[in-house]
């Protein structure tokens, strides 16, 4: 059978996009008088669309993923020669990459021991969950269940995931969720719920979370699952005493630690993983976007040994161990592509110029807001930073999400392509989004910079 069209034939591909596609995060209603954008190649730090025009990535595939940027031949050749080799076989037998790939990943993250594959973010987090239910099965009686996670987080889009989702408009209309999912506050000193600052908002922060726990019952209460820097939620950055707080919490009440890293991990904040900043020793961590660069699909669970080994602690109940599975944890192309991903990050010195970079972008960001009074807050780690917007730094109240959406707009017609926090908190979608790929350049941060200035200028004056 001969494809209907030919891939050059742009005027069918976009007859067929809007004919069939059902695109993410998007009101189609627009699409019957506008033509879909259609995105046909990327090379480095830049995308061009089906008009030919070019575009400037400043989120890294709009989702935090291209981490080494874009047309990174040698991992489409690797993918090519094991796809060739051996392209699936289910995860409950082992692959040479998926081998190859865990060592490299262990190694990276000291006190971690076992990596479980699997296909999204969403399904890596449910698989934590899912360990943590089992856990208080075999050791608690069923009752240590419930998981906490924090406002204006975000872990995913399948239901479990978006029950332990802070943010309400993500999850308007999907309802009723899992129950045993408990809301902490959230961490953003830019928007304190006490008058406190600096060490001693992080503390109490923290201790809202062992409130929590109290009034939830130590006994009741398995896992807490935090994103170490919110990212969808506002690029919120942890105050100073906070997680130091957040793990003896965890240890005094007997509850597993999980971080999510589907944003920050690998490279995104200048460190491996962004809990490594923090001096964090977690239990469970997951991980997605950039792991693979985009290149192939892939996500890891990652957990110590001492859960791994709570799962064969009685082999003669056929119930015991972790009955699951995920059908494209076993595909090869995912951790072929992370090997060379990882190894890209590492001879380029990509961490390194993600903190430089970082840097650059942050004194970029602050020299804008000493120019445009909207701008209320900066905040950040590496390669992945916010800009908060707002109509009255005195009352902080926040910019329309109209305007905020405007600046995106213009910058993209400037052929920048940045980020906005969108129909994610209620009242609170004020914030420009920045993560460019870890081999972005000064001239790079320069000109998202540059475009945003005249963005702020032409929608705000």
């Amino acid at each position: 059978m001969n494809t209907p069209f030919s891939p050059n034939d742009l005027t069918a591909v976009i007859e067929a996009d809007r004919a069939h596609l059902w695109h993410h995060l998007m009101q189609h209603k627009p699409l019957e008088t506008n033509d879909p954008r259609i995105i046909v190649e990327g090379k480095g730090m830049r995308v061009w669309d089906a008009t030919g025009k070019e575009h400037l990535d400043a989120v890294s595939g709009a989702v935090w993923t291209v981490n080494v940027g874009y047309g990174r031949e040698r991992i489409a050749k690797a993918v090519y020669d094991q796809l060739v080799k051996m392209n699936y076989f289910a995860n409950s037998a082992g692959s040479i990459p998926g081998s190859i790939f865990a060592e490299m990943l262990i190694e990276k993250m000291p006190g971690m021991s076992r990596v479980y594959y699997t296909n999204s973010g969403s399904e890596a987090n449910e698989k934590a969950f899912k360990m943590v239910r089992q856990i208080a099965h075999k050791r608690h009686g069923g009752k240590k269940h419930k998981i906490l996670y924090r406002d204006r987080d975000y872990h995913g889009s399948t239901l479990a995931a978006m029950s332990a989702g802070g943010q309400d408009e993500r999850n308007a209309q999907y309802g009723p969720f899992a129950p045993g999912f408990v809301r902490v506050p959230h961490c953003m000193e830019y928007r304190a719920q006490w008058d406190l600052s600096g060490e001693e908002y992080g503390a109490k922060a923290a201790d809202a979370i062992e409130e929590t726990i109290l009034r939830e019952g130590p006994d009741t209460v398995g896992a807490l699952c935090l994103e170490p820097v919110t990212a969808g939620g506002g690029v919120i950055t942890p105050p100073e005493g906070y997680w130091p707080r957040v793990q003896e919490i965890c240890r005094k009440y007997d509850v597993l630690l999980h971080i999510d890293e589907v944003v920050c991990g690998v490279g995104r904040t200048g460190t491996w993983f962004g809990y490594q900043h923090y001096g964090v020793e977690p239990d469970f961590v997951t991980m997605a976007k950039g792991v693979a660069s985009g290149y192939a699909a892939i996500a890891c669970m990652v957990t110590t040994e001492e859960v791994f080994a709570m799962f064969k602690d009685d082999a003669s109940d056929p119930l015991n161990y972790f009955r699951d599975i995920s059908t494209f944890g076993g595909c090869t192309a995912g951790p072929a592509a992370a090997i060379e991903n990882m190894k890209i990050i590492e001879e380029e010195g990509l961490l390194e110029n993600t903190t430089r970079m970082g840097e650059r972008m942050l004194d970029n960001l602050h020299a804008l807001a000493e120019k445009h009074a909207v701008i209320g807050d900066v905040r950040g780690k590496g390669l992945f930073l916010g800009a908060e917007l707002v109509s009255d730094r005195t009352s902080k109240e926040p910019c329309a999400e109209k305007d905020v959406q405007a600046v995106v707009a213009d910058c993209m017609a400037q052929g920048v392509i940045i980020g906005a926090t969108n129909r994610s908190v209620p009242g609170f979608n004020n914030t420009l989004c920045f993560s460019p790929a870890l081999i972005a350049t000064a001239d790079d941060i320069d000109e998202i910079t540059q475009a945003v200035d005249k963005a702020l200028t032409k929608v705000f004056g």
